[in-house]
């Protein structure tokens, strides 16, 4: 058994000796040889020419070391980051070149063989680079070069050395602005001047004028105006006849301009809805917003004015040829015309009253405007006839006051001022039967006041008409019997009140809901009666398509007054004829359109 199991170790033993002898005995020769043939196989596999390139000059450059017995150095063949790669280029191109190079030598020749010899480096340490590294490598290089063509550092290191040009830490000091105060010319009267005093001895007179403040819209002189229009045409003859129209259409109507009550409603709801926009119904009258319509008693011609919120009145008959459609302008007064009226006895006279505390009479037989009641301090709001022959007038002033006017005394001035204990006063409007009964709307209420009870200091009301809670823009009676109270507030409600017992006006009976709110630009709404149909009123609208709506004061919708080729606007401020199935609308441009029947 022990012989049997001999050779096979022995064998083994054998072979692996052999082996170790072969390893200890075979040439260097024959081992490189060996190693390249399967270097040679490796090379046949899938590489890229590149990687096959360095592999074979690392393995000659491995066998080479082998023979020469010398110790070969570890390379590491990653690839270097081509930042890295630029700073090595940089360091050793400083390092291998000179002070002339520097500074532009005329040595081309070592130039060229200095950039040669970097190349060539260069080139062997970037084997490891892709093609597009090497070509973004070699645009780095050229713009190093470019910058150190510009001789940057050499400057930097110039303008640190200067002590001139060092940075100072102290900040930058600014200028301070200086306010200019422009002292306000203090005014001082002729007495302390020394002008035309006879006490003092100086003759001369000292040169200082006063600084003139021009005004966009001054206040118009005291006493009367002339009655000229501003479009007013020399030599054409247009406005003296318009004058004479005017004179004589008020003669004829002269008495006979009382309102009468329509028996039948039928025929009148009949004749709203025959009523149409004229042919020639729609003209500027005045320039800016209007604020005031009133229309002409007369039934055989249509005369319409209004005013505007720049104190212009305008007249207009449609009817009148002239190079404005028939339509005349004037300047009166210098703020919103707010109020106006033809005089109930002698149509021929106009009445405005305008914020700016005045109150005026335009006369077409003696052409002028002449001044009933001024105040320079104040501003008025609205204004009625106390009297059936309108020389008395009652005058409401922004301020909460009533004044009582008498045209037929001399001067200006009031005959009575009384505060009447609320906030303002918008609107004063006296009863048509009993003339010593007023109502005036303000902010967030309404009240009825007894002219004869009228205090030097403060009124109480008689009665209060509850129920509105925002301000209200107007309140007025109904024009024949005045047993309806009509108000328009900014809640956008139209409220009636029944005014028939003067001691038992509670709240309102009728309360119509309508869209009140004009906004800014837009004249406030006031909702008036139809003279000729006290239980009828006319409003403005906002509803679109634009419309001129007649109710009832039950709320019911009469007819809206339409125009889809001329009326395109809202039109705040309306007007009824006293006797003519007549309207007239009054918008934010200046124009009037009239609806006839």
């Amino acid at each position: 058994m022990s012989a049997s199991c001999t050779p096979p170790q022995g064998r083994m033993g054998r072979r692996k000796k052999t082996l170790q002898e072969q390893q200890e005995t075979t040439p260097v020769d024959r081992k490189i040889s060996e190693h390249a043939s399967q270097d040679s196989n490796r090379e046949s596999s899938a590489l890229s020419p590149l990687k096959k390139q360095n592999y074979r000059q690392k393995r000659s450059r491995h066998l080479e070391c082998q023979e020469e017995d010398i110790p070969e150095k570890k390379q590491c063949f990653a690839r270097a980051h081509p930042i890295v790669m630029l700073t090595r280029v940089a360091i050793e191109s400083s390092a291998n070149t000179t002070p002339h190079t520097v500074e532009r030598s005329s040595d081309e020749h070592s130039d060229h063989t200095q950039e040669t010899n970097d190349d060539k480096q260069s080139d062997q340490e970037l084997l490891g680079l892709s093609p597009y590294e090497l070509e973004r490598l070699k645009n780095i290089k050229e713009n190093a070069k470019f910058l150190n063509s510009l001789k940057l550092l050499e400057s930097a290191s110039v303008l640190r050395s200067s002590p001139n040009n060092r940075r100072k830490t102290n900040g930058i000091k600014r200028e301070k602005k200086v306010k200019i105060i422009e002292e306000s010319t203090r005014r001082r009267s002729t007495r302390l001047q020394g002008i035309n005093n006879p006490l003092t001895n100086n003759t001369e007179q000292p040169n200082m004028p006063e600084p003139v403040v021009l005004e966009e819209h001054p206040m118009k002189p005291p006493g009367p105006l002339e009655l000229m229009p501003i479009n007013f045409v020399e030599g054409s003859g247009t406005f003296e006849n318009f004058v004479k129209t005017w004179d004589s259409i008020s003669q004829v109507v002269t008495g006979s301009s009382k309102t009468t009550q329509s028996a039948d409603f039928k025929r009148y709801v009949s004749g709203l809805k025959s009523m149409s926009l004229l042919d020639n119904g729609v003209a500027k009258v005045v320039r800016d917003r209007i604020f005031s319509v009133a229309v002409h008693p007369s039934e055989s011609q249509i005369l319409v004015a209004a005013g505007d919120k720049w104190g212009q009145v305008g007249l207009w008959n449609p009817n009148h040829q002239s190079h404005d459609n028939g339509a005349y302008a004037f300047t009166p007064h210098s703020r919103p015309v707010c109020c106006m009226y033809f005089s109930p006895s002698n149509s021929a006279h106009l009445l405005s009253l305008s914020y700016d505390g005045t109150v005026r009479c335009g006369d077409a037989n003696r052409l002028v405007f002449e001044e009933i009641y001024r105040d320079a301090e104040d501003s008025f709001s609205s204004f009625d006839f106390l009297s059936p022959d309108a020389s008395v007038l009652l005058v409401s002033h922004w301020d909460a006051h009533l004044s009582l006017v008498d045209s037929r005394t001399p001067g200006t001035s009031y005959e009575h001022r009384t505060s009447l204990g609320m906030k303002s006063a918008r609107t004063v409007n006296v009863h048509p039967v009993n003339r010593n009964i007023c109502v005036v709307a303000g902010a967030c209420d309404v009240c009825i006041y007894d002219v004869r009870k009228l205090n030097k200091k403060t009124t109480q009301p008689v009665l209060s008409l509850i129920g509105h809670t925002r301000s209200v823009a107007s309140a007025y009676f109904s024009p024949v019997t005045g047993n309806r109270i009509l108000t328009t507030c900014a809640d956008d409600l139209i409220r009636v009140y029944d005014s028939s017992s003067l001691s038992s006006v509670d709240l309102p009976f009728t309360s119509l809901r309508h869209n009140n709110n004009t906004g800014r630009w837009l004249t406030r709404f006031r909702a008036v009666w139809d003279p000729k149909q006290e239980d009828c009123f006319v409003i403005g609208s906002m509803l679109r398509p634009r419309q001129i709506p007649v109710f009832h004061e039950n709320g019911n919708l009469l007819h809206s007054f339409q125009d889809s080729e001329y009326l395109g606007s809202v039109c705040s401020i309306n007007a009824m004829h006293p006797t003519r199935n007549l309207l007239v609308g009054g918008n934010s441009s200046g124009r009037l359109h009239i609806f006839c029947g």
